[in-house]
């Protein structure tokens, strides 16, 4: 902020003219939130990502605020008031260090789970009124930020810096509802700027705060008190971050096996959160899987500094996820997330299925396309079934879409890998013309069909059931089925015209570089699926998990950074190797044959 040290009687005059309209003291521990906030804030503009200071006057104002916030801290009572002002001891030293901004907010995560709910930003009780937000504008803070918040009031011309222009998006491009609310309440350390926690009740500083954006041109975003009690996410997040601070202190006191049973209460929590989240953004609660199982992992290896990590950054995006489940927004929106979740969901399904067409097909087996289309319709049909067991039978038994993906991708793995080496067996009968046909025909007749059959399936089923179960949670929002079913028409047209460039231009391949392709292919899903299965049995806590840190996490293909999912993916590579070589080895029938 622009606000610098001027004299004191402006700022008396400004609290002396506040209306005192529901000005009771703001409890101590939402004053401390608002002040570490600000700081927060306030660093983010004095130091880069580096950590390189970029603004000697921020950075002051960060660290007065932070001596601010120390002596509140000092005079609380309850709110977990020793760890609360533990953590502030390290958030301040991490300000002295000056570490990366996003480190810091890691940090402030961790403080705000100490503070609890008593320190949760107040929201507005009622529907804003603007006309009351221009009077007390005029009456309060005009003198120095101008009529129309410009930073150019008569009381402005008097003082020794520039006075922020709070009403212009270019003035202050990084000024945000939160912070503006924040600053009201807390006022500046040091300025004309005084804290309105007494002289203006919660409502009439929001109603300020909405005016200063009516001015800057922009619509407030502020969650009305209807978007809080209709919203379960917010609970469910407090709830999560509850167990996670439970299981944290059962882990200090050495009960293991308690923390242990609240982190997997807390990822209980999670799930209903999952599901519509997911559907929306599937990349950040994948993050947010690895988190949980890194906390669970780290609690098992008594591990508590990288348990705290974990926590902290389940805190600090916790609030996104919990934003993704609430409704669609538009039309537009809601058809585009439908067209994504379709395309992003069938595609592995695709990857697969045309593969195996691709090898009938060139093969001269279409007589066998019939199972394939059968497994795929059977996968479709499971797929619904089983949205409909774990909505029903299932819905009460912790964790059970957890297990049963892991168990279908194990059992997909089996599958996959046992056909991935009948076909790259077949490679080395490719280099006969002669032979390839008999051969191939020879396999199908003896089972090989119906474990392609059993592929589609499995590709089908897969992804089928958590696909219906994404859709299921869109169309419950309501008013959005027509986009909806649009983007899913759309959607399969797409995945349609995929599938047949991709089994097209399959069949040009020449025959034995199709079936090494296609083996590599299958073997990768199933290196994929097998990494895939085992986190999921680990969420499911039918595994245990063993943190790896040294592991590289790349969830695209199934890696996570733990001893068990490693060691499944170690198997199978050396399974593979073991495939290739016993495949090429020179051996004296093929020598006599050739």
């Amino acid at each position: 902020m622009k606000y610098g040290l001027k004299y004191g009687v402006l700022a008396w005059l400004l609290v002396a003219s506040s209306p005192t309209i529901g000005g009771a003291q703001e409890n101590s521990a939402k004053r401390l939130s608002s002040i570490v906030s600000v700081a927060v804030e306030e660093y983010g503009k004095a130091v880069d990502a580096q950590g390189h200071l970029t603004s000697a006057d921020e950075y002051s104002e960060t660290t007065g605020f932070l001596d601010d916030a120390r002596g509140v801290a000092l005079r609380l009572r309850g709110y977990n008031a020793g760890r609360t002002q533990a953590v502030l001891d390290s958030l301040t030293a991490a300000v002295r260090n000056r570490v990366p901004p996003n480190e810091l907010k890691l940090l402030k995560a961790r403080f705000d789970g100490a503070l609890g709910a008593a320190g949760a930003l107040d929201l507005p009780t009622t529907k804003l009124d603007l006309a009351r937000g221009h009077s007390l504008f005029t009456s309060n803070c005009s003198a120095c930020h101008g009529d129309r918040g410009l930073g150019d009031g008569v009381a402005a011309k008097s003082l020794r810096v520039e006075v922020p222009g709070i009403g212009s998006t270019t003035l202050t491009p990084s000024l945000n509802p939160t912070l503006a609310y924040n600053v009201v309440s807390v006022g500046v350390r040091g300025t004309p700027m005084p804290s309105f926690s007494t002289a203006l009740s919660t409502q009439d500083r929001w109603n300020v705060v909405n005016y200063v954006y009516s001015l800057r041109g922009v619509k407030m975003d502020v969650p009305s008190p209807s978007d809080a009690t209709a919203a379960p996410g917010s609970a469910a997040a407090k709830t999560v971050i509850s167990l996670l601070d439970s299981a944290l202190e059962f882990a200090k006191k050495g009960r293991t096996a308690d923390a242990g049973d609240r982190a997997f209460d807390a990822y209980i929590a999670f799930e209903p959160l999952e599901t519509p989240a997911r559907a929306r953004q599937p990349g950040l609660v994948s993050s947010m899987e690895r988190h949980f199982a890194d906390f669970k992992g780290a609690l098992r290896g008594s591990d508590l500094t990288i348990a705290e990590k974990a926590r902290d950054a389940i805190a600090l995006d916790l609030p996104s996820v919990v934003a993704l489940t609430r409704p669609t927004g538009s039309g537009w929106e809601a058809f585009l997330q439908s067209f994504l979740i379709i395309v992003r969901e069938g595609f592995e399904a695709i990857l697969v299925i045309g593969a195996v067409v691709a090898f009938l097909i060139k093969t001269g087996h279409r007589e066998r396309l019939k199972s394939i289309w059968l497994g795929i319709g059977l996968g479709l049909l499971a797929s619904g079934l089983m949205v409909v067991i774990l909505k029903t039978f299932l819905a009460y038994l912790p964790m059970s879409s957890d297990v049963m993906e892991g168990v279908t991708l194990l059992v997909a793995v089996a599958v996959l890998f046992s056909v991935s080496y009948w076909l790259i067996s077949k490679v080395e009968a490719a280099k006969w013309q002669k032979f390839i046909r008999e051969k191939v025909s020879t396999a199908l007749d003896h089972g090989g069909g119906k474990a392609l059959a059993l592929v589609a399936f499995l590709a089908v089923f897969r992804e089928g059931a958590e696909t219906a179960l994404f859709y299921q949670a869109l169309f419950s929002e309501g008013n959005v089925a027509v986009p909806l079913s649009l983007g899913i028409a759309v959607g399969f047209v797409a995945l349609a015209i995929i599938f047949t460039l991709f089994y097209r231009f399959g069949v040009k391949i020449p025959m034995r570089p199709f079936f090494t392709v296609t083996s590599i292919l299958l073997y990768y899903m199933a290196f994929v699926f097998i990494g895939k299965g085992i986190r999921e049995l680990q969420e499911g806590n039918i595994v245990p998990i063993t943190v790896m840190p040294s592991l590289p996490s790349v969830p695209a293909m199934g890696m996570f950074p733990s001893l068990q999912t490693a060691a499944a993916q170690g198997i199978l590579l050396l399974l593979f190797m073991f495939m290739i070589v016993k495949t090429f080895m020179p051996r004296d029938e093929v020598v006599q044959a050739s």
